[in-house]
């Protein structure tokens, strides 16, 4: 069976879009070409700086032909219909048509149409050019005739196809390769935009500009590997690390790796080679942080540190994409003198920072409402943050207000964290104070860890500086939470804010889209209460951190601000969307749906946390513990006596309730009959006192076990008794039994949600 090779070859594709742009263009072949009636045995997509390559084999040679019947209208149909169906089946006239009778609906037509199959080379031929100029590149370009002014463009230069054509950078040539895997291939020459398909590519843009002629896949991977173009992502990755970890091994020194920016340096290389520069000494006094994100972000390069694995070396790993003639002597001074130069920037970040701000007499207002000390750096960075009104969110006030939010809730919060309430107020007031620093105007991914560095420069207490950094954390399933109570408190505050005020004004996830991260906030919450083991009423809080509720902290004005009458940054413009009970219920109903992703990803089965799971749950640690408490206990002999003599009785109380049969309101013991619904009755109530026990000391494994006992009297029940009797107060009694069953065992879970 034939194989197709296919490249596009075209000017610097940024390294961001290259692995994804290789996997849709693989995918959008491929279901087109099985659409299109084709089949293959396999498709490997590649990719480099400057083309996307797949590799499809097996390709079968010729879809298949087609039969389609379309049924019509009854022989005596109006003339209308019948004109209808010829149009609708492609046929001229109704002697086209065939007769068919059925024995009920009498004769009726019925087109028969048959396609003939077509050449894999003329479907090629036809799906690529639609694929190329709809290719969904995150950002593209017009260029050349195209790209000019409509005025200043030449006649004839311009036509549909050049105003419509877009990709990534500049469209260079096209390969289109097709047949057997040991016969002649052909071309596959289909045109677009003035670029025709054929069997030429080119290799290393300096080690090899010559045009390489190339017939099937193995071939043109070992033609540009003479072109010095290593075609395979993943060979380069390899390469690029294996030897940055031998010339710094040669060195004395170790690499630090990045997986981000190997990924990254691998798609700006096609021919890699490892070199190693330095830069002085004196800049390793700069936070080993600041250093690696000065060389990463501007250079591209990997730093190194001592193999004792203690601070950073300095030298760097940068990775070329030529082979110099002097060893790359002139790339690594080059490098070289920028690295310098970007180091002496963040030097003087650093520097600056710790000094005092020029405008300290405008600050003193600031001071007094965050109660800071205006000797200290960071302590100025924060009374800069609030003077400056620096805006949070256009309907969410400024970083000032916020910050006394997050300050008030976390005092709050910390009696319940068990944190230092003194402690938790001086990290909640400087939490932010760094983005106002220069060093995170440079490099924001820092913020939160100068913060950090520059408390304990000024003397705070460690736990204090620790939770600066920390607030911000986790900011994902895989990143660790805050190190100590002060900063797990206000991680939590911080979190709660930004979700309540966000509801308050309606600006919540949709579908896909979430701009301001709100899972991930939730997520983190999530995390800390059941990783930290802490408990917290989620409504309670909800209730005080939402706008104009008692007991609600509140904001002073800011200077040509209007007042804020509530905890949240939302003034009396943007009053709550929706009433507080509903804002309250959806915020809860949000937190259960990231905790279910949570327990799921856990090894939770999904059955299980429903059953346990209710609207008004919003203490997630108990949820959590109940979920692992059933899951432990529901596979058990005792759980599958439990599920199985619950599951009877509800499932036969829901049913008639369904019917509007009357059930009790409590069961009467004067109506109790029969041995073994009086037996049934002694059990519940034993059972209900028993579970509401454990229940009360948090023991749900007791609970369940004492509910448990319940299964040989309700086998009895339901031998000796006849539930549905046909005395209306008798049977509206045992019925009321049978609802006693499902309130005690409702108390652990709701049994009737789980399978088995």
């Amino acid at each position: 069976m034939p194989d197709l090779l296919l490249e596009l070859r075209s000017e610097e594709i940024p390294a961001r879009m290259q692995r994804k742009a290789a996997g849709d263009l693989k995918k959008l072949v491929t279901d087109a070409l099985v659409d299109a009636g084709l089949t293959y045995e396999g498709a490997r997509e590649y990719w480099t700086p400057r083309r996307l390559t797949l590799d499809i084999r097996g390709l079968t040679a010729r879809s298949a032909d087609q039969r389609e019947e379309i049924k019509g209208p009854s022989t005596k149909a109006p003339e209308q219909a019948v004109q209808g169906f010829l149009r609708k089946a492609g046929l001229s006239s109704v002697s086209e048509a065939q007769v068919v009778s059925d024995p009920k609906k009498g004769d009726f037509y019925v087109a028969v149409i048959s396609r003939p199959g077509r050449a894999a080379e003329e479907i090629i031929a036809d799906v690529m050019p639609g694929i190329i100029r709809t290719f969904p590149w995150p950002k593209s370009m017009r260029w050349g005739a195209a790209s000019m002014p409509k005025g200043a463009r030449f006649a004839g230069v311009e036509g549909k196809g050049s105003e419509s054509m877009r990709w990534v950078r500049p469209l260079q040539s096209i390969v289109c390769v097709f047949g057997p895997e040991h016969d002649e291939t052909q071309v596959i020459p289909f045109e677009i935009d003035g670029l025709t398909a054929g069997n030429v590519t080119y290799g290393h843009r300096f080690h090899a500009p010559e045009p390489i002629t190339v017939r099937r896949f193995d071939d043109y991977v070992a033609s540009l590997e003479k072109a010095k173009v290593m075609l395979d992502a993943e060979r380069r990755k390899d390469v690029i690390l294996h030897d940055a970890r031998d010339l710094a091994f040669a060195n004395g020194l170790e690499l630090v790796e990045d997986e981000g920016l190997l990924e990254e340096v691998s798609g700006l290389v096609e021919w890699p080679h490892v070199l190693m520069g330095e830069f002085e000494r004196e800049y390793l006094e700069i936070p080993s942080e600041i250093i690696r994100l000065t060389i990463k972000t501007n250079q591209k390069c990997f730093v190194t540190r001592p193999q004792s694995g203690e601070g950073l070396s300095n030298h760097f790993i940068l990775v070329s994409n030529i082979e110099a003639k002097d060893g790359g002597k002139e790339i690594m001074h080059g490098n070289g003198k920028v690295v310098r130069a970007r180091l002496s920037d963040a030097k003087h970040f650093w520097t600056r920072d710790q000094g005092d701000l020029p405008d300290l007499e405008t600050l003193r207002a600031s001071a007094e409402k965050f109660d800071l000390d205006l000797a200290k750096p960071l302590d100025q960075r924060m009374a800069k943050l609030d003077a400056l009104n620096v805006t949070f969110h256009a309907k969410l006030g400024s970083q000032g207000q916020r910050v006394a939010r997050i300050r008030k809730l976390a005092g709050y919060l910390a009696p319940i964290a068990g944190a230092d309430p003194a402690l938790v107020d001086r990290a909640a007031v400087l939490a932010k104070a760094d983005l106002r620093t220069e060093a995170v105007g440079e490099f924001p991914e820092l913020q939160g860890l100068m913060g950090r560095r520059y408390a304990l420069l000024q003397g705070e207490d460690a736990s204090v500086a620790a939770a600066i950094e920390d607030h911000w954390k986790p900011n994902g399933p895989s990143d660790r939470l805050p190190e100590n109570k002060v900063g797990l408190t206000v991680a939590l505050a911080d979190k709660l804010d930004t979700l309540v005020g966000f509801w308050a004004i309606d600006e919540k996830p949709t579908g896909s889209k979430d701009p301001f991260a709100l899972r991930r906030a939730a997520l983190g919450i999530v995390r800390i209460l059941l990783e930290r083991k802490l408990r917290l009423n989620l409504l309670e809080v909800f209730e005080k951190a939402l706008p104009g509720r008692s007991g609600a902290p509140t904001v002073e004005a800011s200077e040509g601000g209007s007042a804020v009458e509530d905890n949240s940054y939302i003034n009396e413009t943007f009053p709550v969307v929706g009433g507080h009970a509903d804002v309250v219920a959806d915020l809860l109903s949000f937190f259960h749906d990231r905790l279910k992703v949570y327990l799921r990803d856990m090894g939770a089965r999904h059955d299980l946390i429903d059953a346990v799971l209710t609207p008004e749950a919003d203490d997630l640690l108990m949820v959590a513990r109940r979920v692992e408490a059933l899951t432990a206990f529901i596979t058990s002999e005792d759980g599958k006596n439990l599920l199985a003599g619950t599951k009877r009785a509800v499932q036969l109380l829901a049913a008639e309730e369904k019917k509007g049969t009357v059930v009790a309101d409590g069961v009467a013991d004067e109506l109790l009959k029969l041995d073994a619904e009086k037996a049934l009755w002694a059990a519940v109530q034993t059972a209900s006192r028993e579970a509401s026990g454990a229940i009360a000391k948090e023991d749900f494994r007791s609970a369940m076990e004492a509910l448990s006992k319940l299964r040989a009297p309700v086998d009895r029940f339901f031998e000796d008794v006849l539930v549905v009797d046909e005395d209306v107060v008798v049977r509206a009694n045992r019925l009321a039994l049978l609802k006693a069953i499902r309130e005690a065992t409702a108390t652990v879970a709701d049994f009737s949600k789980i399978s088995g």
